[in-house]
């Protein structure tokens, strides 16, 4: 629960809008029908929004609260892997603690380069699947395989990419602690529909892919590959103070456990930068191999805090308060900063509170279910909308728009052609007059449009060409005629 107060909850949010949008896909295939491939292509690589959906019809239950529970239940299997392979690492509670409390404070960090968090404030396959995975490396260390193996195969069904670092962990944990290595591999790629990363590119791609800052290692700044290093060079010092003096905290899986988690870190860097860097291997760059950093991060900062907890804190209660509660509130203060217009926990029983989810909501209770919809291609960026997926929450297909649905173009080869004529087309959409409008219509068959405060049309829509049926301070809701 503190985790989640800490780092917020926001359904909808940035990758959201296409598991939330696969999920009520799921459960009602009559929505979007103009743009499910968006998110339906890639989605055949995960039973993750199946799971989702299944459960709905299941328990019954509305599809705001049944997300909020997984979102619990995800956070939750998520530390308590985490305070299991504590136990397992160190003797002391005070240590074990921790690990833990490090982690449930740091959840909404973001890590170096890769565009990621460490947890998300929505439910997300990644938070799922990383869950699985250190339940996975328990049972390594507890010596079942077969329940290792099967936690990874689950893992990989979720979220293929975060299992595969996951597996790669576990392979060389095993290795340190019980050889002969475990008999597991990432041959699970050969069990999923995965044929549409190895699409050949085009020219569209190229330009979809250009929009992921990530995919190109070299326009990393310098803090960022000091991200990729510090943590490697922390886990090589604590090794080195585990070797000088006896660490009464310490059990006996913990200097195998940084060695680890120090094989690890290098070789999937090397890898990440073979894959990265060529130019001729472009296209390989959606397997994004450098964001082992997630998993390796949660596993630095469970040894970071479980030493913390031995030699800093102890059981001295204040010494726990003096770090984890300014820690806290830096990281609450940072998320409310992000999202400063959006409140920090949107709850199911809370009405949309700010002006673009207000007509979101406008949109999917009053307009018919095979809409389409053109918005600025840029509207997640604009001031008040918090990067709040509107595919997702209107329940509406829209034409592509330029932040999220190019990363699923740089993803899925054969996405790309369309989503680059349909941002194309949205070009100076902020000075779109009557005539641009009457094209969107006749091309795609846009019936409906989103209007900001930002767009020319706003203050003086063309009643020739459209009726707004829906209008806040922020943003109107038009259709066209």
């Amino acid at each position: 629960m503190t985790a989640i107060l800490v780092m917020g909850y926001h359904p909808g949010l940035e990758d959201d809008s296409f598991y939330l949008a696969a999920i009520k896909h799921d459960l009602n295939p009559a929505l979007f029908p103009h743009d499910s491939d968006f998110f339906r292509v890639q989605f055949q690589a995960t039973i993750f929004d199946k799971l989702i959906a299944l459960s709905v019809s299941l328990l019954h239950l509305p599809l705001a609260w049944a997300i909020l529970l997984w979102q619990f239940a995800a956070v939750f299997l998520l530390l308590m892997g985490s305070y299991r392979i504590a136990r397992r690492c160190f003797t002391r509670p005070e240590a074990q603690w921790g690990s833990v409390s490090l982690i449930a404070a740091l959840l909404s960090m973001p890590l170096p380069g890769i565009a990621i968090l460490l947890g998300d404030q929505y439910l997300h396959p990644r938070t799922l699947a990383t869950a699985l995975i250190l339940a996975a490396i328990v049972a390594v260390i507890d010596r079942k395989p077969w329940i290792s193996g099967i936690l990874l195969v689950l893992a990989f069904s979720i979220h293929a990419i975060a299992a595969s670092f996951g597996i790669s962990f576990c392979l060389l944990l095993a290795w340190s602690l019980h050889r002969p290595v475990l008999a597991m591999g990432s041959s699970a790629f050969l069990l999923l529909p995965l044929g549409w990363l190895f699409e050949p590119a085009s020219e569209a791609w190229r330009q979809a892919a250009a929009t992921r800052g990530f995919y190109f290692l070299g326009s990393w700044h310098w803090y960022e590959w000091l991200g990729v290093v510090a943590p490697l060079l922390l886990l090589l010092a604590f090794g080195a103070l585990l070797r000088r003096r006896a660490l009464p905290p310490a059990g006996s899986v913990l200097r195998p456990f940084i060695l680890s988690t120090v094989y690890f870190a290098v070789f999937q860097m090397c890898a990440g930068l073979l894959i990265m860097l060529p130019p001729a291997f472009a296209r390989l760059r959606p397997f994004e191999p450098m964001r082992y950093l997630h998993l390796l991060y949660l596993l630095f900062f469970l040894i970071a805090g479980g030493l913390c907890g031995a030699y800093l804190l102890d059981r001295r209660f204040y010494r726990w308060l003096l770090l984890f509660v300014p820690l806290g509130m830096g990281m609450f203060y940072a998320q409310r900063q992000m999202y400063s217009a959006s409140p920090h926990l949107e709850l199911p029983f809370v009405s949309p509170a700010t002006p673009w989810l207000r007509a979101f909501d406008w949109v999917r209770q009053n307009t018919p279910v095979d809409s389409y919809f053109a918005l600025d291609p840029h509207y997640e960026t604009l001031p008040g909308e918090n990067y709040h997926g509107f595919r997702a929450l209107a329940e509406r297909s829209a034409l592509a728009d330029y932040e999220k649905d190019a990363g699923m173009a740089a993803r899925v080869p054969s996405l790309a052609p369309r989503w680059l004529r349909e941002v194309s087309v949205l070009n100076g959409w902020r000075t779109f007059q009557s005539l641009d409008f009457q094209r969107l219509r006749n091309q795609f068959g846009v019936n409906w449009i989103l209007l900001s405060r930002a767009d020319r049309q706003f203050s003086n829509p063309d009643s020739a060409v459209m009726i707004c049926r829906y209008a806040n301070q922020d943003v109107k809701v038009c259709r066209l005629l």
